[in-house]
């Protein structure tokens, strides 16, 4: 009977995630300076998001570490559009709720 494969713990798993993520961007890829910003993850997976840029981090159950880099998502470009829509409109309603009350 062969060995069975055995997989890796979520900590251990996390442990590799982590230093494959510091190898690829950097010690200080966490800081504000820097851009790179969490979008979602776990034990086994991490996506890093930057200007237009996505990194993905897979490790598989027996410790590879898997690399995809590719540009945004159209939901994500769609989103971006829809905040500062969002952010726009939100300025001119209150800049013309402050000139009705006679603020501006």
């Amino acid at each position: 009977m062969p060995d069975e494969i055995q997989p890796i713990p979520a900590d251990q798993a996390r442990a590799i995630l982590d230093a494959a993520i510091r190898e690829r961007v950097g010690d200080d890829w966490e800081d504000d300076e820097d851009g790179w910003v969490l979008v979602t993850g776990h034990d086994y997976m991490a996506r890093l998001t930057k200007g237009r840029t996505n990194l993905d981090f897979y490790v598989d159950l027996l410790g590879n570490v898997t690399i995809e880099q590719k540009e945004i998502t159209l939901p994500q470009d769609s989103g971006r559009l829809f905040a500062w829509i969002f952010l726009i409109l939100s300025l001119g309603i209150a800049y013309l709720l402050a000139r009705i009350a006679g603020l501006v």
